[in-house]
């Protein structure tokens, strides 16, 4: 069988497409957005009535390639990735993912993998390699099988809430004051974050705690960690929540990485330890009927965290960590690419200032390090900002992983002093790419974080923001007027 006709057929699926019918039944849904994931994280894919959700399911729905590069045309006037005589995608809806949107309850949303084409000449019906969540769950199954551990990752997703104007055009402010911390500052956008967190209870979220940042409209909420697919998945919800909340208070949900100079920027910091063994456990979050498949509701507890200290040193990950962080130093340079993936994540790391994540180099509760272990049992990389797309990162990470253990990577001594202390007393310390385009040239370098992205999701990668650099680099911006309009005679 193809993979399109292993993934239809495969044990237990016809059973979760009966469960939806009845959800939808229950839950009274008339509409579905189908959704996957393109090359920049944006969430793309189909509307369908219900009432064709068992033809969905067996056949699928159809959609040119190029969505995986949001249909976007490279600065030559050609279509990234995907011309207009390639074949469409087949979309198949992974039934678990299945949950209704709180804010129209007759509408629903499930994930797909994509495929390709039944009818291409070669392949046909193969895994679409340029879907990236698909990816991530091949690239986490052959991790599992090969060390025997399972990703368990938490996200700090940092963006700001902007005002408007009438229009709808940006007013280039913050909707409140870039004071830390401050209750008084969180108090004023209480009502905004209280209607996101309502809205992700209902789909899942076990959320934790939250805070105001200090930029200004500058909110961190943060949820429960779990499996890697599922939490890239939130992620990617967490962000569509975001965005009807601002809709319904007339303000701008920004992940731009920093949309200000002289303030912090949205980072957001991506902790993550190995595991064996866990189980699966239903969180219904206070429903007495879950809105949504119990997928959605469940998150992994239990198990064995392999990166806990295992000498008397507590401030040491075991073995397994320091080899992970190994293959994480080693690889530093092309996972920026990555978690830094626009021409705007630079100016965080220019921005020096503001705990930037500059300098590849790894330390116990060191923010001034790329990469810190934030407690016990738990590594936190930190080159990571609000644009990146967390299915890439969460590949990479495990690639860069499997590299660290499987051939015994040693990361160096934990650096305890502020960074840029220890290079005035002559530590040698390397920096990140300090630009989109060399952390391009980096990621073409390094053939394990590009099998993270394996065939054509690397190419469409590179395409897509390689033409974004190049645009960059031949725009005319205010700083040029500003700084060369009347500079001679």
């Amino acid at each position: 069988m193809t993979d399109l006709e292993k993934h239809v057929n495969q044990p237990g699926r016809a059973k979760l497409v009966k469960q939806v019918r009845a959800k939808i039944n229950e839950l009274k849904i008339d509409y579905i957005f189908f959704q996957f994931i393109s090359v920049t994280g944006r969430v793309v894919g189909k509307g369908i009535p219900a009432d064709h959700w068992e033809r969905t399911c067996e056949k699928g729905f159809q959609l040119v390639y190029g969505a995986t590069a949001n249909l976007f045309l490279d600065r030559h006037n050609n279509y990234i990735g995907y011309g207009p005589e390639a074949k469409e995608l087949v979309g198949i809806p992974d039934p678990e993912t299945f949950c209704q949107l709180p804010w129209d309850k007759k509408v629903a949303r499930v994930f797909v993998t994509c495929f390709r084409n039944r009818e291409e000449r070669e392949n046909p019906g193969g895994h679409l390699t340029s879907d990236c969540r698909g990816n991530l769950r091949i690239i986490a199954k052959e991790f599992k099988k090969k060390h025997g551990y399972q990703l368990r990752v938490g996200t700090e997703p940092e963006m700001m809430w902007l005002t408007r104007n009438d229009d709808g055009t940006p007013t280039g402010k913050g909707f409140s004051k870039p004071y830390c911390y401050h209750i008084d500052q969180f108090e004023s956008l209480r009502p905004v974050f209280m209607r996101v967190m309502e809205y992700a209870r209902a789909m899942g979220f076990d959320m934790i705690q939250g805070d105001h940042e200090d930029a200004p409209g500058q909110l961190e909420l943060n949820w429960m960690y779990d499996d890697v697919l599922r939490n890239a998945d939130r992620l990617s919800t967490y962000r569509q929540i975001c965005a009807q909340v601002a809709r319904e208070f007339n303000l701008i949900a920004c992940f731009m990485t920093k949309p200000f100079m002289g303030v912090s920027a949205s980072g957001c910091h991506t902790n993550m330890s190995l595991w064996t063994g866990g189980k699966d456990k239903i969180n219904k979050l206070g429903h007495k009927s879950l809105p949504g498949m119990d997928e959605v509701f469940t998150y992994v507890e239990g198990g064995t965290n392999t990166f806990m200290p295992d000498t008397k040193d507590v401030q040491l990950p075991g073995k397994v960590g320091l080899k992970s962080i190994g293959g994480v130093m080693k690889h530093l340079g092309a996972l920026t690419a990555i978690g830094s993936s626009t021409v705007n994540s630079y100016r965080r790391l220019w921005d020096q200032g503001f705990w930037a994540p500059v300098y590849a180099d790894w330390g116990y509760q060191n923010r001034t390090c790329g990469l810190r272990v934030s407690a016990p049992g738990r590594f936190e990389y930190r080159s990571v900002d609000s644009m990146h797309n967390p299915y890439l990162m969460g590949a990479g990470l495990l690639k860069a992983f499997d590299d660290g253990i499987s051939n015994k990577i040693d990361p160096g001594k934990p650096e305890s002093r502020n960074i840029y202390e220890a290079q005035k007393a002559g530590k040698n310390v390397k920096k990140l790419p300090l630009s989109l385009g060399e952390a391009l040239d980096r990621l073409a370098d390094d053939k394990v974080i590009q099998s993270a992205m394996p065939d054509e999701m690397y190419k469409i990668f590179h395409w897509y923001k390689n033409d974004e650099w190049e645009r960059f680099l031949g725009a005319t911006t205010q700083w040029d007027l500003d700084t060369y309009l009347d500079c001679l005679p």
